[in-house]
Order: C-alpha cells, then structure tokens, then sequence
C-alpha cells in the first residue's frame, strides 16, 4: 500500500506557498504527498488557477498521478514519477504570478539533468508576487551562487487583471547544490530597474527622481534602467536592488494606479545592512535543504513564509534549522541533506 506523507497546509503562513514548496520537494524527492487543509482559512478556500497550473506543469513533466486537482479543492495527492526531457508550456489562462510558478518548476528542472524548456503564461508583474524583474536580477543571482542556472527571458509584459504576459526559460542542470552565506551587506552601490506600460514617461521620470534622491541621502551611489514595454493593461514594475559577495537585497512594488506612485518601502532597502531581504530568504529554503554544507541567513525578520517553508521543507526532506537572535534581525541556519539528485 502506497504510503503518503501527509500535511496540514493550513500551518503557518496558510496559503499557496506550502503548495508550492511542497509538490516541488515531492517531485525531488519522490516521496508521495497529501496536502489537507489547502487555503482553509482564506476568503476563497482550496486551490486557485495558478496553484493548479504549477500542479498540472509539475504533473506532466514528471508522469505524476494527482488526485484532487481542481478549483476550490482542500485537498490534494500527488505522487511523482520520473522527470522527462522536452518542451512545456503553462498557461495560468489569469493574471495569476508567472514568478510564483517559476518558483515550483526551477528546482525540479534544474535537479533533474533533462533537457528542458519551458513556457509560462500569465502575469509578470502582480500584486502579492516577486516581479518579473526581482526574479531575474535577485532570485537568479542567487540560486546560481548555489549552483542552480537558468535563464528567463520575458516575452510579453502581463499585469492584472488581464494578464497576458508570457516567459521563456531555459535551465541548466545541476547535480550539486552548494550551500550559500549571505550575511552582511557592503556595497553602497543600488540599481534602480523600472518597467512601464502606457504611463506617462515624465511621472515615471518623477518616480525615480523620487527613489534617487532617498537612495542618496542614505550614501548610495544609483544606477537606473527604464523601459517602457508593450502590454494589454496599463501598469509599470520597480526594482530596487543591490549585490555583493556576501549579500543580496530586494525590494519591489508594482505602480498604484489610484494614488499615482510605486508603493515602495525604501526603508526596508536602506535599512537593511544584513545578507538578504525577507522575500528572498523564503525562496532559499528549498536549495538550502538539499544542499551540501550549511547555509546561513542574516535577515531583518521571520515571515510566516520563512516559517512555513521552513516547517514543510524540513518535514519532507528531513534537514534541520535553528534560528537565533541577533541585534539587528535573524540569523537562519540551515543544514542541508547533502542529496540534491532527483532519484530517477
């Protein structure tokens, strides 16, 4: 009798992302699961169009057999096969997160030495979700330090609600992740990265002037790049980031268009001198327990992300973390399993 791990979804940050962090681990580590629980406690309960098109991509690409699969479902089994070559496309038919999709696929793709490519679509910049930009410039930067390569490529601008976006990726595998520390942050070197859509040029000019002049006051030095791209809605995506040897921080935020300004807390950028930001030391969980060595994590809070894929990627993949305390933030150990092959 097949044996499933099961687990409650409503723990912790209770959404999507224990969906996500889950399916993905089941398919790396081969271990069927069953979710209970799914989004019990928000206002629309179970599964939502994007979290079933990462379940239907990872379905098709590994010959899993799914049970509950729908929308509005509180429930899920899904046992992986074996990863196939070949090319995949994804259609969230939404705005639904492009980059939340994104987040699923890349492990299991990377880890699985097959020769894949793969098309998602949907919206790149939405609320609730990394941009498109963050994912390329923050998320791939680090994943490659950890030895996870890929290369996305936006096709088409999608934001809410019509979506509409489209994203191209091409991976290279992987058969040893590598242990990351990001601990302290040295450079005062920040780029400022803007994307629009049928905005006016000169408020988005304003916007950034905006963004300079706080960057300098603090003693950054700034870069900025702005595009103006097509779409179907109107919209624009900014970026605040920068990197260095032992530190990479994000911050982003989509234009509201009601009040006429990026929603953007820059604090959270120039207050933070440690290794990461909160957003990204969620998306670390998964590699960090499948690496080799320990990784460590300086960060300014504990997210319920942060907890919740700390809770699931520790119950499936059997690694271990601690956090402590420190003066300024967090400082997150995790010791990862040393065993980042898929097993075929």
């Amino acid at each position: 009798m097949l044996e499933f791990l099961k687990i409650n979804a409503s723990h912790g940050e209770g959404g999507g992302q224990i969906v996500r962090s889950a399916i993905t681990l089941s398919c790396i580590t081969k271990k069927p699961i069953h979710l209970e629980n799914i989004r019990k406690n928000r206002r629309i309960p179970g599964l939502r169009p994007q979290h079933l098109t990462a379940i239907t991509i990872l379905q098709e690409m590994t010959d899993a057999k799914v049970v509950g699969a729908e929308i509005g479902s509180t429930e899920l089994k899904f046992i992986p096969g074996k990863v196939k070559e070949g090319d995949f496309i994804g259609d969230i038919k939404t705005a639904g997160s492009i980059s939340l999709i994104l987040q699923v696929v890349i492990p299991v793709i990377s880890l699985s030495q097959k020769k894949t490519n793969l098309t998602i679509k949907g919206g790149t910049d939405v609320l609730w979700s990394p941009s498109f930009d963050y994912t390329e410039q923050v998320v791939r930067k680090a994943y490659k330090r950890m030895g996870i390569k890929f290369v996305i490529e936006k096709i088409k601008t999608g934001y809410y609600p019509k979506g509409g976006g489209e994203v191209k990726v091409k991976m290279s595998s992987t058969d040893n992740i590598k242990a990351i520390t990001l601990t302290e942050r040295k450079t005062n070197v920040a780029t400022v990265l803007c994307t629009f859509t049928k905005i006016s040029e000169s408020k988005i000019l304003d916007e950034i002037k905006n963004i300079k002049k706080i960057l300098n006051e603090k003693n950054f030095s700034v870069d900025t790049k702005i595009k103006n791209q097509d779409a179907i809605d109107t919209g624009a995506s900014l970026l605040v980031f920068s990197v260095d040897e032992k530190s990479i921080i994000g911050v982003d935020s989509l234009f509201d268009k009601k009040i006429q300004t990026f929603d953007i807390n820059m604090d959270e950028f120039t207050g933070n001198e440690l290794g990461l930001d909160k957003n990204l030391a969620d998306m670390l969980v998964i590699p960090a327990s499948l690496a080799e060595g320990k990784t460590i994590l300086r960060v300014k809070e504990i997210t319920k992300h942060l907890e919740t894929n700390l809770f699931v990627t520790s119950k499936i993949t059997g690694c271990r973390y601690g956090i402590g305390r420190l003066k300024e933030g967090y400082e997150v150990i995790i010791e990862g399993i040393s065993n980042s092959g898929i097993k075929q």
